[in-house]
């Protein structure tokens, strides 16, 4: 009677793959003129189309073509210039027609490509099989009442564009770095907002197991509508374990679709996965082939800003910058071009930088602000930097009276130099006043000044501070340095 050997858990690899769906950011939805604006009271976005009412047809909006195109140019893919929309029939509570119009065998964009840089510095190619256009389904509320559930349609038709990767991903790690660089792209080529919050980013993962050095694939399931990119890792290292744990009691998995609880971070069934012929696909035949010309997608080509890979290797180049530093400027749009506009203003590019990175960064999130919404402009900000610089002013004065002072003034091109004059902030030159400073600082702190005499440095902070208070933070550090030194003597 023969045995089987156990195995290990060690054993075994990951492999996984991501439907990330995308919620353009076009102002009306995929196939009529509604409202596609998040956050309007319940049904108040909604047609006839929208209702699906008898005889209403669906049109195009021809942006949401070129938002997909720009992805996929993004992505490295092969964009395919005639296309079609197919009913997928499935029962949506939330969508009245009974049936989605999607893409199913010949996509917008298919075969692309996305690099990864890992957190040990190594890079991971994960393939793009298709990146395909759709409508939103709408949303069912059951929390409202006891017996009934609500629907709002909304969401209905807003449109979407859902991103299929390949089945490359081997770990939690390459998960969370693949959604962050997405989401970083579509924030940065202004296709969707990328708020996981409020659903317009989310993904499915397909996760499944294999023995390590097997070619096979396992049986896959799929975690339906992850919304943060934090519970997409704890999904995947759950579902990861659940499965080597099944297969090593010797029971197999069954191909279904899980949902995720994110207060206890374990998945569940929700129904056996559905297969594609189970859509019963067809041609839709309300809506014509679409055809891109040469000259759009061209025009298109051309109209591609540098992607977020490029800017910050330019940034890492340029300005001795490491990758974390560089990605505070390419995960945030309108940061970047805040910094584009105020590096031609600035003496010191890196001092710019560093105000941007550092203290500009804690102020913004102190006041609860953006950078969209700081009333201190780049060329404002560019006068400050220099200001500071060049010994003129002090980075504490500058930071807690000159930017308060420029939010508040009621001209929004305050000259920031005239006005650090007005309200006698700069730094003043008299270095006898100084010395009289030092003097009465080390007569005061006479056992500190004993102490630094024997070899306690550390008191000398407290002296700078102590003079600079009396000159009412109008002096420079350095300079004040310099005297205390020459006294200390």
């Amino acid at each position: 009677m023969s045995t089987k050997t156990a195995i290990s858990p060690t054993a075994f690899e990951l492999v996984s793959g991501l439907e990330i769906h995308v919620q353009l950011n076009t102002k009306s939805k995929i196939f009529s003129s509604d409202s596609a604006a998040f956050g309007a009271k319940p049904n108040a976005h909604i047609s006839p189309v929208s209702l699906a009412l008898p005889g209403a047809l669906p049109k195009m909006n021809k942006e949401v073509i070129g938002k997909a195109i720009t992805m996929g140019l993004a992505l490295n893919c092969t964009i395919n210039q005639t296309n079609y929309f197919d009913r997928k029939n499935y029962f949506y509570a939330d969508l009245p027609k009974g049936y989605q119009i999607t893409q199913d065998n010949k996509p917008i964009c298919q075969n692309g490509y996305i690099d990864l840089v890992l957190s040990d510095g190594t890079e991971k190619r994960i393939g793009i099989n298709r990146i395909h256009m759709e409508e939103d389904a709408g949303k069912s509320m059951h929390d409202q009442d006891d017996n009934y559930s609500f629907v709002d349609l909304n969401r209905a038709g807003v449109p979407l564009i859902e991103i299929v990767t390949e089945p490359d991903i081997r770990s939690a790690e390459e998960a969370s770095v693949l959604l962050t660089e997405m989401r970083k792209l579509v924030r940065h080529l202004d296709v969707g907002d990328g708020n996981m919050e409020e659903g317009s980013f989310r993904c499915d993962a397909n996760i499944s197991i294999r023995e390590n050095g097997t070619e096979e694939f396992g049986t896959r399931c799929e975690v339906k509508n992850l919304n943060s990119i934090r519970n997409v890792r704890r999904a995947m290292e759950f579902e990861f374990n659940r499965q080597i744990e099944v297969i090593t009691s010797g029971g197999s998995i069954i191909q279904s679709t899980l949902t995720f609880d994110a207060d206890l971070g374990t998945t569940a069934p929700m129904r056996t996965k559905e297969m594609a012929n189970d859509y019963r696909y067809f041609p839709d035949p309300d809506l014509p082939p679409i055809v891109i010309t040469d000259q759009w997608l061209a025009a298109l080509r051309a109209r591609m800003p540098a992607l977020p890979r490029e800017i910050t290797a330019k940034l890492m180049a340029d300005f001795g910058l490491n990758n974390s530093e560089a990605s505070i400027f390419t995960e945030d749009k309108e940061l970047l071009d805040y910094l584009n506009a105020a590096l031609a203003l600035v003496k010191n590019p890196k001092s710019l930088i560093n105000w941007l990175t550092g203290p500009i960064r804690a102020l913004l999130n102190e006041q609860d602000l953006t950078i969209t919404t700081f009333k201190v402009s780049p060329a404002q900000l560019a006068a400050v930097v220099n200001l500071v610089d060049e010994k003129k002013i002090t980075q504490q004065i500058a930071l807690q009276q000159l930017l308060p002072a420029i939010q508040s003034a009621q001209d929004a091109d305050t000259d920031v130099a005239t006005l650090a004059l007005k309200l006698n902030l700069l730094i003043v030159e008299n270095d006898g006043e100084l010395a009289g400073f030092v003097d009465q600082v080390m007569e005061k702190f006479k056992p500190q000044v004993a102490a630094y005499k024997t070899g306690k440095k550390g008191v000398l902070g407290l002296f700078v501070g102590e003079v600079m208070k009396m000159a009412k933070g109008k002096a420079d550090p350095a300079k004040i340095n310099e005297l205390l030194l020459e006294k200390l003597k």
